[in-house]
């Protein structure tokens, strides 16, 4: 596809000169796309994965075994959308606890870039009371954050694929190109975060992801 001005003249949305490979917590959310209901239902508060739902937990589960120094956190699949937290470690061999000790994490205040060349956001943010701090990402960067869900989002897809194949039905495209993302900076925002991600099956009528079709 040759260059169009109108339509690949985009602006950044990532924190200016912040090192997305750098230890700290990230909540971050991926989506389907159309928010189709790719990986099960919500019943009586609970989420009941389906085939593609576990596949979706399973792989999010074998991140820390991918990734040395990516240890997770709070996460929950939801029937379009799995939202987690990722700690970023430094040294691989720290345990978790250290980590979750101190929250010191992404006290980079810089504003966010202004780069042509990446995408625009998307107003489909998660609305967690007045943090203005949420961006989606498009690109999956070399090392850290999009590295990791860019290989998440690959095998998640993939898997599923599979089936689909094997029912001799058509998939078409499971994610959402962007996906979501906040730094954690203090305790407060990681308490609040994890209790939206835990409740967020109690919640789904009111979801910002929410749909009928579930």
């Amino acid at each position: 596809m040759p260059y169009n001005p109108n339509i690949h003249h985009r602006r950044s949305i990532r924190l200016k000169g912040y090192d997305y490979s750098q230890a700290g917590l990230y909540f971050i959310t991926i989506c389907c796309q159309d928010k189709i209901c790719r990986f099960g239902k919500i019943e009586n508060g609970e989420m009941i994965l389906n085939d593609f739902g576990k596949i979706a937990h399973n792989e999010w589960e074998k991140l820390s075994e991918r990734y040395p120094n990516v240890i997770l956190d709070e996460f929950q699949i939801m029937p379009n959308h799995v939202h987690g937290i990722i700690v970023l470690d430094e040294m691989p061999t720290m345990a978790a606890a250290t980590v979750g000790a101190t929250l010191a994490v992404a006290l980079n205040e810089k504003p966010v870039a202004q780069n042509d060349n990446a995408v625009a956001q998307n107003n489909d943010a998660v609305a967690l009371n007045n943090d203005a701090n949420i961006r989606a990402t498009a690109r999956v960067a070399p090392t850290g954050v999009g590295n990791v869900v860019g290989a998440y989002k690959s095998l998640v897809a993939n898997e599923c694929l599979d089936i689909y194949k094997m029912r001799n039905q058509r998939m078409g495209k499971l994610w959402q190109r962007n996906y979501y993302e906040h730094i954690i900076r203090n305790d407060n925002s990681y308490q609040r975060i994890s209790n939206y991600i835990m409740n967020n099956p109690k919640n789904w009528n009111s979801d910002k992801f929410y749909s009928e079709e579930n």
